[in-house]
């Protein structure tokens, strides 16, 4: 039997929801978007791992194969964003600094 290296607390909400506590997901080397797999059985009781990151989403898969499809039998559909709109975004994220590859602090819902 493993000895215990640290534990941690999560509470379940009415949702059947919980948070992966951060020491949890740094222990695991999980980031953002990242899935994990809940392993039930008899023997080991349950246990948490991390999603092998190859396996493939069909949900995602099959929305990119539609855009895919879309794009090439209607290409006259396709169309830039109205100047407007993307003066607005500019606008909204003006000075803001975004590393997507930064570590997220604190506690998240993932």
């Amino acid at each position: 039997m493993m000895a215990t290296v640290f534990k941690e607390v999560s509470t379940i909400t009415a949702k059947g929801q919980t948070t992966v506590p951060k020491s949890v997901r740094q222990a695991m080397g999980l980031d953002y978007g990242d899935r994990i797999v809940f392993q039930v059985d008899d023997e080991h009781g349950v246990s948490i791992v991390r999603e092998a990151a190859d396996q493939p989403d069909p949900v995602v898969d099959s929305f990119l194969a539609f855009l895919a499809r879309d794009m090439e039998t209607r290409p006259e559909a396709l169309s830039t964003l109205p100047p407007a709109l993307v003066d607005r975004m500019t606008a909204l994220t003006k000075g803001m600094k975004m590393d997507l590859d930064a570590p997220i602090d604190g506690e998240v819902d993932l």
